[in-house]
């Protein structure tokens, strides 16, 4: 049975509890159901899907670090078409939320799968990954140019009735901006953060780890830069924050919700681990007991900083 000191909603979307697995960690989600229940969950958010397949990036594609992990598979995936053929009816048999994670390398690419999956049954809102370089600008960046950002969203939110929640990168001088785009241009909520961009050589070849050179750094590693972004975001919007990056314990979770996020992500902890979101949430009931707090919202945005 759901704990009702975990149950809230997000965007106007019920959850179970606020621990959702992150996009790109959990498959489209129907490849854990025998592993883990799916429904315990308090959402999925599916891997990024595109208006056509990629093979995504050459191997290797994963390093593990002393205290994560870094990635660069290239957002391969089966393509926004397949995924309502083949994926999106066998998750329609659970009750957990299923958040379709898109991206594109212009904007028309967004348009075209936002438009795709709006007559699709089974999807609870929309996250957009705007961490990939728009190719019709130059190569630039959604998520370094905060009017390019707000031209994006405000595209997309006319075309859904559903949630729009925007992944910001945290690959920036300054959040702010990017979480006040975002909010202004019509987002209903904001997730961050994505990887930092990092990189890793092998000494005896000199060349990089991974196998594109660069890769995205996260787990444990980056959780105290992640928990100042979202407690910079969440100070500069009034929209939910979801926070992600480097959670795998219950009081990693609490940690993020105190910091100003409604919910939370799981993403490199799953590779541990299969059942991690649904683990974390477990814990994050024994925490809320130890701070003697009743429900979990009620944990949202009570961060103190020393003055």
């Amino acid at each position: 049975m759901p704990d009702p000191s975990l149950a809230m909603t997000l965007c106007g979307i019920a959850l179970r509890n606020p621990v959702l697995a992150a996009s790109g960690t959990f498959g489209y989600g129907i490849e854990f159901e025998k592993i883990v229940d799916l429904n315990q969950l308090g959402g999925l958010v599916t891997k990024g899907l595109s208006r056509e397949p990629i093979t995504g990036n050459p191997a290797p594609r994963l390093w593990h670090t002393e205290s994560g992990m870094m990635n660069s598979v290239g957002l391969q995936n089966v393509g926004v078409r397949a995924f309502i053929a083949d994926k999106l009816p066998k998750l329609c048999k659970y009750t957990v939320p299923v958040i379709a994670n898109i991206f594109g390398y212009a904007i028309e690419d967004y348009l075209e799968v936002v438009t795709a999956l709006e007559d699709a049954e089974g999807i609870a809102a929309y996250e957009l990954n705007v961490s990939c370089p728009n190719t019709k600008e130059g190569g630039i960046f959604f998520s370094s140019d905060p009017a390019l950002l707000a031209t994006l969203i405000s595209q997309v939110r006319p075309l859904t009735k559903r949630p729009v929640i925007v992944k910001l990168s945290p690959n920036v001088a300054r959040i702010e901006p990017f979480a006040r785009a975002s909010e202004e241009s019509g987002a209903d909520a904001i997730s961050l953060v994505n990887t930092f961009i990092g990189l890793a050589i092998d000494i005896e070849t000199r060349k990089p780890r991974i196998g594109a050179g660069f890769g995205g750094l996260s787990g444990p590693a980056i959780k105290p830069l992640a928990l100042r972004l979202v407690y910079e975001a969440s100070r500069a919007v009034k929209i939910p924050v979801i926070g992600l990056g480097g959670i795998v314990t219950g009081e990693d979770a609490a940690e993020f919700l105190i910091a100003g996020a409604s919910a939370v992500q799981v993403g490199t902890g799953s590779f541990i681990r299969p059942d991690a979101p649904a683990r974390v949430a477990k814990q994050l009931v024994q925490v809320l007991q130890r701070l003697r707090v009743a429900r979990v919202q009620d944990l949202t945005g009570t961060f103190e900083p020393r003055l």
